[in-house]
């Protein structure tokens, strides 16, 4: 059996240790944390539970594929439940509720601005085709050449890579509250609509078109989940090993050190940070410098806070997009003059809302999210500054008061996610898709230096988000299986 050691236990990581595992490699995934997940763990305190990052279950088919090539299904592990609503949007003279069917959606379309309801659906016709060629075929070729791309049906869609998904929402819609709505799901990928190729409007498909998903006891029940089928193959896990260094000799590696030990094996399949794995090479056998990272459009970092409530919140969903500030201007302070914003976005979660698992009886688990530029200043006082300032706001646009509710705070930033992941100027998503930065245009699975190193992950091919990370994993294994057959 071929020897394989993964760096990391993320969603690809997990996701490509399995694969690997299935076609017989013997395969060792090293995790710096004293936890698998990557940024998907979970922070548990005074009996409240919080999924540390990804909290939007969104394109269940993708972790359904995933289970189903391993004879299982996404039940044997955990339950889903579809939301109703989906998410809350909050504006500062409205309130806008997403329901989970596309006739609910339409009908507050419809309240918003009379017509627009037709011109969804046109729009997600439109999505839903998208989306059906770029999951059953662009997303699942592993970025090693442009002819990748050229198919009848993308040859027919051409000029949606050349428009911008806001050039397409504002032909559909006037109103500004459905502008930002429609807007909103390719934040997921990373980069500005203004900036997204219009053929990404198959997010809002995976958005209105197959609905919101919730785990019952969290993402992390994912995790858990992923973790348990690779114990189930045969793959070892080793918690609290950050690997030091991956040792290369006549241009192949031959082992990884993780505490001071070498792991020797045939290959290594790296999921964390993509410059950080290339600092533990020695120069020679680098493929980028620190120009070529520095040029790249990364996704945001994220000001997270992770709150418990000594009672239940009114008026809240268990998504809650706040939206009651200049969308534009927000965005322009994360990628055009990167800046601490002057009036944030943000995301609040509350799990608890329809999982009551998530916090103690009568009360509330409160996860918050400003998306913020990666590389900024972190220090506590600005922390405790932008924590009051949304806090100050959901008070108000929710009509009730809840710092006094407070049992406790816990943050996560910048500074952390460079600690925690070794994630570069402590991005919190990857690189953005943009169109020069998707497909073959991304960081390559395999590197053009070193004969069997291979990467995986929000870096690579497809992109940000957990079912690419999902697929990612399939990706790169499925090369390294037709490379050692």
């Amino acid at each position: 059996m071929k020897k394989a050691v993964v760096i990391g236990s993320g969603f690809s990581s997990l996701s490509c240790a399995c694969y690997l595992a299935k076609n017989n490699f013997d395969v060792t995934i090293l995790e710096k944390n004293a936890t698998v997940g990557g940024r998907a763990r979970q922070f548990k305190k005074d009996g409240f539970t919080f999924d540390m990052g990804p909290s939007w279950y969104w394109m269940p088919d993708i972790f359904e594929n995933f289970f189903n090539d391993f004879d299982k299904k996404a039940s044997d592990y955990y339950q889903l439940d579809k939301l109703d609503p989906a998410y809350k949007v909050f504006f500062s003279d409205d309130q806008v509720t997403i329901g989970d069917s596309l006739d609910k959606i339409c009908e507050e379309f419809e309240r918003l601005e009379v017509g627009s309801s037709n011109e969804l659906k046109k729009f997600m016709a439109k999505a839903k085709k998208n989306y059906q060629i770029a999951i059953n075929d662009i997303v699942l070729r592993p970025g090693q050449s442009p002819f990748e791309l050229v198919t009848p049906e993308t040859i027919m869609r051409v000029d949606q890579f050349f428009k911008n998904i806001s050039q397409e929402v504002r032909k559909r819609v006037s109103d500004p509250k459905l502008i930002s709505i429609l807007e909103f799901p390719v934040l997921f990928l990373g980069a500005k609509p203004s900036k997204t190729p219009s053929f990404y409007s198959f997010m809002n498909y995976a958005d209105f078109g197959l609905g919101t998903w919730h785990p019952k006891g969290g993402m992390y029940e994912i995790v858990k989940a992923m973790t348990a089928l690779a114990h189930e193959l045969g793959v070892g896990i080793e918690t609290n090993s950050p690997v030091d260094k991956i040792n290369v000799e006549n241009g192949k590696v031959i082992s990884v050190t993780a505490n001071g030990k070498d792991i020797a094996c045939d290959m290594a399949i790296s999921g964390a940070d993509y410059s950080h794995t290339e600092t533990l090479l020695d120069s020679r056998y680098r493929q980028f410098s620190e120009t070529y990272w520095q040029k790249k459009t990364f996704a945001p970092s994220s000001l997270l806070f992770y709150v418990g409530f000594d009672k239940k919140l009114r008026g809240i969903g268990h998504h809650n997009l706040f939206f009651d500030t200049d969308f534009d201007e927000h965005a322009k302070e994360i990628y055009d003059r990167p800046q601490w914003p002057t009036e944030p976005l943000f995301y609040a979660n509350f799990p608890s809302v329809t999982d009551d698992s998530m916090a103690p009886k009568g009360c509330e688990t409160g996860f918050f999210l400003i998306p913020i530029a990666p590389g900024l200043e972190d220090t506590e006082t600005l922390r405790d500054q932008y924590f009051d300032i949304i806090i100050d706001r959901f008070e108000k646009r929710t009509e009730q008061e809840i710092k006094n509710n407070i049992i406790f705070k816990e943050s996560f930033c910048v500074k952390d996610f460079i600690k925690d992941y070794n994630s570069y100027k402590g991005n919190a998503y990857g690189m953005a898709n943009t169109l020069r930065q998707t497909a073959f245009l991304r960081p390559p699975l395999k590197s053009k230096k070193v004969k069997n190193l291979f990467f995986t992950g929000q870096l690579t091919v497809p992109g940000p988000g957990v079912p690419p990370a999902l697929i990612s994993g399939k990706l790169v294994s499925n090369l390294i299986t037709k490379q050692y057959s």
